[in-house]
């Protein structure tokens, strides 16, 4: 299952992508990305209206669902009655839940001039975080949860991914972290270098501001479980510090730690993606005729989540793999990403 190049505005954010700047280009993009026989389409932030709108026309006329970042000129309500079948990150669904999201919104799309420091747009960037958990809503946010219920839209938080943004100097300080061995030692380097800049600006008040908002977005998390939302496990790999593998077992933590117990954070991976890819019949849950992709663990993760890491054998599609095979190819991949 894949999404194929993002589609994205100008200039996008990441690579591949499909630049889409008007509804022309959305009809294009979105014939072109089906034809390479993607399962889903992948938006990304920087879509402008008519573009995000009229790629949702062109999914849902080739019933083919479309998932990914709410673009910062849409809201996240809007994203929902629009038919996105699932949000990543959270992307501004926090913003979603502000008093007054309009302004927020206009703060966040601000055209500085020219002559702006790199230091002036950071701390702009910080007041505008600091705007939208100041002007949180409790009303707003409830009113935003039950439209992700009502419409059926999906959400993966990747909580880990937003830990390690929140705390930078927490990641940039893994240096020792037994993981960094997998890594291969240029993507380290960028990691590295990624960190730096993250870092170059980011005082105190800054880091205590971070911090609230992680535990806030935590919170949302806990509370779309509790009201219906349907979750999904992720981690948005290889991102800065979020190790390939490893980082699936810290997500299913946060999960827990956001207020999902242990069975309910397991089947954000298990049962609820075999839901989501439509493939509930094959995968997802232990039963006979259904795929043999089984994790046999040392101890029980429903009584301790952490548990999860303690994996004694996989089975793959019938395939028994003990714990020295998988040392084995784990001592493989340290060995490619030293070189």
């Amino acid at each position: 299952m894949y999404a194929g190049p993002y589609l994205d505005g100008a200039p996008p954010s990441f690579q591949p992508s499909l630049v889409v700047n008007d509804r022309l280009q959305a009809e294009q993009g979105v014939r072109e990305v089906i034809a390479h026989g993607v399962d889903f389409l992948k938006v990304q932030s920087l879509l402008g209206r008519d573009a995000y709108f009229a790629i949702a026309d062109a999914a849902r006329r080739a019933n083919v669902p479309f998932v990914g970042h709410v673009p910062d000129h849409v809201t996240a309500a809007e994203a929902a009655d629009a038919g996105q079948h699932s949000i990543e990150h959270l992307t501004n669904v926090l913003r979603g839940c502000s008093r007054d999201e309009k302004a927020r919104m206009q703060e966040q799309l601000f055209t500085p001039a020219k002559s702006e420091t790199a230091a002036q747009r950071h701390a702009r960037v910080v007041r505008w975080q600091a705007d939208v958990l100041q002007s949180f809503s409790e009303k707003n946010c409830q009113a935003l949860i039950a439209k992700f219920v009502q419409r059926e839209v999906w959400q993966t938080p990747t909580l880990v991914l937003l830990k390690n943004d929140a705390f930078p100097e927490l990641a940039s300080g893994t240096a020792v972290d037994s993981r960094t061995k997998y890594i291969p030692i240029r993507t380290l380097e960028l990691w590295q270098s990624t960190r730096s800049v993250q870092l170059r600006f980011v005082g105190l008040a800054e880091s205590e501001l971070r911090a609230q908002l992680f535990a806030k977005s935590a919170q949302l998390v806990g509370t779309m479980q509790k009201t219906g939302v349907k979750i999904l496990a992720g981690t948005d790999s290889p991102a800065p510090y979020v190790f390939p593998g490893f980082g699936l077992h810290e997500e299913l933590a946060l999960l827990v730690e956001a207020g999902l117990t242990p069975t309910e954070a397991l089947q954000t991976a298990t049962r609820n993606a075999a839901e989501f890819l439509h493939q509930e019949q094959d995968s997802g849950t232990i039963a006979a005729g259904r795929y043999a992709d089984l994790v046999l663990l040392d101890a029980n993760p429903l009584e301790d989540i952490h548990n999860t890491r303690r994996i004694r054998t996989l089975m793959v599609r019938g395939k028994v793999l003990d714990r020295s095979a998988l040392d084995q190819l784990l001592n493989s991949v340290s060995a490619f990403a030293a070189h």
